[in-house]
């Protein structure tokens, strides 16, 4: 019959263990903010994503939601992200009890005080549907998500509460109009420019 040393077995246990706990921990990494778990890692359409950067939106001194960029490679200027290829994510997640068409047209004012003028004729049609999405979800609630993704092939794609919305925006410009909300000269909230810039 073998002989064991319990010294050895302990050591090949907690040595099992270390390395199971790494694993997991490498598979499902998470970035707290304001208390939402972001993963660190995610697959979009069959494409790895990885959380760019991460913050809060302010207004005054209430935070109002948490919001993550996902990319496919990290960048670090606004111009990068938009140039950045293949499917991307802005996940949102509420930290307060918001009117869904307030922020609505918070969105839409975003969209106008950071696009070119030359091309807002060009995006009324999504910024209406968009507008349209928010005022049926009537309230948005402390804890709902929603998610503005790009998919290449389809358009951009808002999830709330995990549920898709009907007729995705096929034009990329439309995506990367919804991004300098954050992102544009003239962002939400500066702070959290930076943050989704990895620069916090």
């Amino acid at each position: 019959m073998p002989a064991f040393s319990l010294p050895t077995v302990f050591s090949r246990l907690t040595l099992a263990a270390c390395l199971a706990a790494a694993a997991s921990g490498a598979a499902a990494a998470q970035v707290d903010v304001a208390g939402v778990k972001l993963e660190d890692r995610m697959d979009l359409h069959g494409s790895a994503l990885q959380l760019n950067g991460a913050g809060i939106r302010y207004k005054a001194i209430f935070k109002v939601y948490t919001a993550g960029l996902y990319v496919g490679k990290k960048v670090s200027t606004p111009e990068e992200a938009l140039a950045a290829p293949g499917p991307k994510r802005v996940a949102i997640t509420m930290l307060r009890d918001i009117d869904a068409n307030e922020l609505g047209k918070l969105f839409t004012k975003g969209v106008e005080e950071n696009s070119p003028k030359s091309e807002m004729v060009n995006l009324i049609p999504g910024l209406l549907r968009m507008g349209q999405m928010f005022a049926d979800q009537k309230q948005l609630k402390t804890g709902d998500t929603f998610n503005i993704d790009w998919v290449p092939g389809t358009g951009t794609v808002i999830t709330v509460r995990g549920v898709p919305q009907p007729d995705p925006v096929k034009e990329p410009a439309f995506f990367n109009a919804l991004l300098r909300i954050w992102l544009g000269p003239n962002p939400a909230d500066w702070k959290l420019k930076d943050a989704l810039l990895g620069k916090q």
